[in-house]
């Protein structure tokens, strides 16, 4: 196997997905706006560009003469990805995919339009007043997004009309590419979130990993779980939801849906086409692949015989507090390794700011450890790490 992957976006996911390719032998291309980005690290060549820049990926696809273009990020100019697909390239799932995910208006388009899938009602919004038009409509409080953006960037609460000016600002300043949109979407008085991580295989059925549940703040995940606990109706109705908008979009790879469960109804609400932060906690072993090497499998046309649950397990994240241009150093990690079936990752940013995340800590117990043991473990041991700037 000699394939050569263009990873478009070299962040954590992006550096783990780059050492399971590698153990398969693949080549990877990390490209990234910055240098030393984690991925890159790691890579077997790094790319500095800016991917919104048609011309600028036509070049890297060109200079490394790759085969197959995993996106890791939203902000690619995903119209050239059509061109590279017509050409004979493997766009990871599929160009219609990463098109329609990077952009929340695309997306929820088709899950609540064409699909019918339930949703939280949504508006869309291109200006302060258009914002508080939608407002008054869905009525407050209400979800205000960038319609491009990763990991809860420029995500607020709209509590109070006199705060419509300070949101909208927010979603811009926190959004990715050139679009100047947002989506304002019904507050849900919801029960639990779960990340439903979906596998398409190009010869082969739909999987499903067991459920992850996690928990956010300020729009981004703090810690998660697996296996969150959820009815066994609503986790088969949310299959059917997540099965169906995948084969809706196309193509082979690994997706993480989000959903919003209350006490009898399963909202739709996002969708990554690709390995999904919160799955992270894959990476203690508590499936017998991680999201990464299924994600990795099914873009190469791998058979995946099953996905079986081997233990409980549970992640919280390191976060830095303050900015810096230069690599923190970590104090606590010794602390953290004389913890019984505890392990954790330094994703590698080389800088900081405040609440970015810098690395997870990951606690895992065999199948009947209650889960809530596992995720007050991992949140103690992760509280432990400090990042230090210097």
């Amino acid at each position: 196997m000699s394939k050569k992957i263009l990873l478009l976006g070299s962040g954590e996911l992006g550096k783990e997905f780059t050492i399971s390719a590698q153990r398969y032998g693949l080549t990877i291309i990390a490209a990234d706006k910055y240098e030393n980005a984690p991925a890159m690290q790691v890579a077997d060549y790094a790319e500095v560009i800016d991917m919104l820049s048609g011309d600028e990926l036509q070049r890297i696809v060109d200079k490394h003469k790759v085969d197959i273009i995993v996106p890791e990020i939203e902000a690619i100019r995903t119209e050239k990805l059509f061109e590279f697909e017509e050409a004979g390239i493997q766009v990871v799932p599929s160009a219609k995919a990463v098109n329609f995910t990077m952009d929340r208006k695309a997306i929820r388009d088709l899950a609540a339009k064409d699909l019918g899938l339930k949703t939280a009602a949504f508006e869309y919004a291109k200006s302060e007043e258009e914002l508080r038009n939608a407002a008054e409509k869905i009525g407050l409080p209400a979800v205000v997004k960038p319609l491009m953006s990763s990991s809860g960037k420029g995500q607020s609460v709209l509590k109070s009309f006199d705060d419509v000016a300070l949101v909208w600002k927010y979603a811009i300043e926190g959004s990715r590419g050139d679009k100047q949109e947002v989506i304002i979407e019904e507050f849900i008085e919801f029960e639990s979130e779960i990340t439903l991580l979906t596998v398409t295989q190009k010869n082969g059925p739909t999987l499903f990993c067991p459920p992850i549940g996690h928990r956010q703040e300020r729009g981004d995940y703090m810690e998660s779980w697996q296996e969150a606990n959820v009815e066994p109706s609503l986790l088969s109705k949310a299959q059917e939801m997540a099965s169906e908008v995948c084969k809706a979009l196309g193509g082979a790879g690994l997706w993480g849906v989000e959903f919003f469960l209350g006490k009898d109804e399963v909202y739709f609400s996002e969708l990554s086409p690709r390995p999904h932060d919160t799955g992270m906690v894959s990476l203690s072993g508590s499936q017998n692949f991680s999201e990464f090497e299924l994600h990795l499998r099914a873009v190469l046309g791998l058979d995946i015989p099953e996905i079986k649950l081997n233990y409980r397990a549970a992640n919280a994240v390191i976060l830095a507090q303050s900015e810096s241009s230069t690599p923190p150093a970590y104090e606590g990690l010794e602390e953290v390794a004389k913890e019984k079936d505890t392990d954790f990752r330094i994703f590698g940013k080389p800088s900081t700011r405040p609440y970015r995340r810098m690395g997870i800590v990951i606690c895992r117990g065999e199948l009947y450890t209650p889960i809530d043991e596992l995720r007050e473990k991992a949140a103690r041991i992760a509280a432990k790490v400090k990042v230090v700037n210097k």
